[in-house]
């Protein structure tokens, strides 16, 4: 009788456990198809506008002094009326406004800090101009906002409490004070440049705030110089700033993606922009924004107004000459199936490591050192190589990411070290170089990756670890 009740019982949980987990996958199968709806929705707008307007504008600079004050922001003829017309007139779909620079001037009112549009002499909300603007005349409306920030330190290895809490708090009054908004682009975040991480700020707490204030805003980070171009690490979208170089290879791109470049010289307005030719209409549309959308990337054009908060005469013109020989033809290709994006941080990175014997020089440790530059490779003589990531302790987790600069692995199993044995987590036979495998938590001591069959001698990029929230 006992053992037919402990039987009842643990039938029950098995049960329970069961629906729960269906529910999550069920859950999750859910969200993931309402972001691919949004990213179809976000590629087949095409084409937009990018608008650089702060404190660097009138400094004669992209990176002003982080301690100039709020009077330098000072103009009358500020219209945004007219910057939403003349995106009408290049047939884009929609805008984004740099809320705050890197230098840490907002030009919304803003609770947050003294340091913004309110203590200038202009004394308007320049967001809320630009949003009312947009959107009477038909537009879209995104917002940029730079996670680095100079005036208020939040810089490398200086960051507080405080700071994530002034981040939250900004990012709060900008997605509950202005209606609708279709896309918030971060910049300054896990750069090369700003070498502000993922966990110094968390990506994941952030990811998950925009979404509650509103869930079908897009996230997209600046981030796309660092990150595997067939996966989407830390964003909706992929990002390509075409002016550092960034490209993706044409026709083969599977990820909804964003492209920026300046119609001037620069991002924010130069002394010599009224006199010195901006880009062409022709050269844009047949160079960048038809190949783009043949691509599935969506391009975004920045025109900088000047210090009278006005676009010049010779931008304007262009961009009337874009609407002349381009037009949104409707919806792009439909985007194929894609993983969600990565969110949270990565517990493989520079956890100790192991493998069978390397290709030389390139050792495991070289596969969870946060770079996809380096790789350890398998030496040709072992036929069937194996690699591992060892935790200080047991540590909980739920998806890993094995990534290659070249797909090549093709059939493999993931196990993990726990209670003194190794147990099987899933076998995998996904072909792409990025392969993402999400699966309910366990906790181990251990993770193994026993590689059964590959093209060429096996060499992992990142074998990455996650402990998702869901």
């Amino acid at each position: 009788m006992i053992f037919k009740r402990l039987h009842l019982v643990a039938l029950f949980v098995c049960l329970t456990v069961f629906a729960a987990q269906a529910q999550t996958t069920a859950v999750d199968a859910t969200a993931n198809q309402h972001l691919k709806k949004l990213q179809q929705q976000f590629i087949d707008e095409r084409f937009g506008m990018f608008i650089h307007f702060n404190i660097p504008t009138y400094m004669d600079a992209d990176w002003p002094d982080p301690e100039a004050s709020p009077s330098n922001f000072n103009l009358t003829k500020l219209n945004c009326d007219q910057w939403a017309k003349a995106a009408k007139s290049a047939n884009m779909t929609y805008g984004c406004l740099t809320t705050k620079h890197h230098s840490g001037f907002c030009i919304w009112d803003t609770k947050s800090t003294d340091y913004n549009v309110m203590n200038s002499p202009l004394k308007r909300d320049v967001v809320k101009e630009y949003v009312d603007a947009f959107r009477k005349n038909g537009l879209k409306v995104w917002l940029y906002y730079s996670i680095l920030d100079t005036h208020h330190k939040l810089r490398p290895n200086q960051i507080t409490p405080s700071h994530i809490e002034m981040v939250k708090t900004q990012i709060t009054e900008l997605l509950t004070k202005y209606g609708k908004i279709e896309a918030l682009v971060i910049d300054g975040w896990d750069a090369p440049w700003s070498r502000i991480s993922y966990d110094d700020i968390s990506f994941e707490d952030i990811y998950h705030l925009v979404k509650k204030l509103q869930p079908d805003c897009l996230l997209m980070d600046l981030n796309g110089a660092k990150y595997p171009k067939l996966g989407l690490y830390y964003t909706d979208i992929k990002t390509y700033e075409m002016g550092a170089g960034q490209r993706m290879e044409a026709g083969s791109n599977t990820m909804p993606a964003l492209a920026c470049l300046p119609i001037q010289s620069s991002w924010f307005w130069k002394s010599n922009f009224p006199t010195t030719p901006v880009k062409t209409a022709a050269s844009l549309v047949n160079d960048y924004l038809i190949k783009l959308n043949n691509d599935r990337c969506n391009f975004i054009l920045n025109v900088a107004p000047n210090k009278d908060g006005l676009f010049d005469d010779n931008a304007i013109a262009e961009l009337k000459e874009i609407g002349k020989i381009w037009k949104n033809d409707g919806p792009l290709a439909a985007l194929p199936d894609n993983d969600a994006p990565i969110i949270s941080s990565n517990l493989a990175k520079n956890q100790a490591a192991n493998s069978s014997w390397s290709d030389d020089m390139n050792i495991s440790d070289f596969a969870n050192d946060d770079s996809f530059n380096t790789s350890w490779s398998s030496s040709p003589t072992i036929k069937q190589p194996w690699y591992e990531i060892s935790f200080k302790h047991e540590t909980g987790l739920n998806t890993i990411v094995i990534a290659e600069r070249r797909a090549n692995i093709n059939k493999y199993k993931l196990e993990y070290y726990a209670a003194g044995e190794w147990k099987p987590i899933l076998d995998g036979d996904k072909t792409t170089n990025v392969k993402i495998h999400r699966f309910n938590r366990i906790y181990a001591n251990k993770i193994r990756m026993q590689i059964i069959g590959y093209n060429r001698t096996p060499s992992i990029a990142e074998f990455e670890i996650y402990n998702e929230q869901r």
